[in-house]
């Protein structure tokens, strides 16, 4: 069975991931959603707890793909769960230098994990989590980065009903 892991904040999840999800769960097995706890970045929007149910219900038609969350280093995580390959998406050449770096990183603290890239599709390739959440807070339309449960929720955290 080839199980891939896909790593992030999702903080919120927003239709560029779910799009690396959809085409990457077609190549693989098992994919894992797995949402960091990053103690490095400022306070999440979301606790991880509240990500891993808004992912399982944004996911929910996707039966090879399970949502979990995890915290240290992810090869670390990727064998506890039996992975062999990290999936990354990029949008720009920027995201390829960090996502090198920490690819080979990987490979240095454990030769068994191997990293898969995605080009994001052009159509969200400015969109970030951190671009929905400033839009967001200022009440901003964001039906077009998020599903509308996402949408929803994340109106909620801000006290913000969006502008549409």
């Amino acid at each position: 069975m080839k199980r891939a892991i896909y790593p992030g904040s999702f903080d919120p999840v927003t239709y560029g991931h779910i799009d690396i999800i959809k085409r990457s769960s077609k190549l693989f097995d098992e994919l894992i959603v797995a949402v960091l706890t990053n103690k490095g970045k400022t306070t999440p929007l979301f606790l991880a707890d509240e990500r891993v149910n808004i992912l399982n219900e944004v996911l929910k038609d996707l039966k090879n793909v399970r949502v979990l969350s995890y915290d240290g280093l992810l090869v670390d995580f990727a064998m506890e769960v039996d992975a062999d390959v990290i999936v990354r998406g990029l949008r720009a050449v920027t995201d390829f230098d960090y996502e090198l770096q920490m690819s080979q990183t990987n490979s240095v603290l454990n030769r068994k994990v191997d990293t898969v890239f995605f080009t994001t599709s052009l159509k969200y390739a400015y969109l970030s989590s951190s671009t929905v959440r400033e839009v967001a807070a200022y009440g901003g339309d964001i039906s077009k980065f998020v599903p509308p449960y996402v949408e929803k929720l994340t109106y909620e955290k801000f006290g913000k009903k969006g502008d549409k």
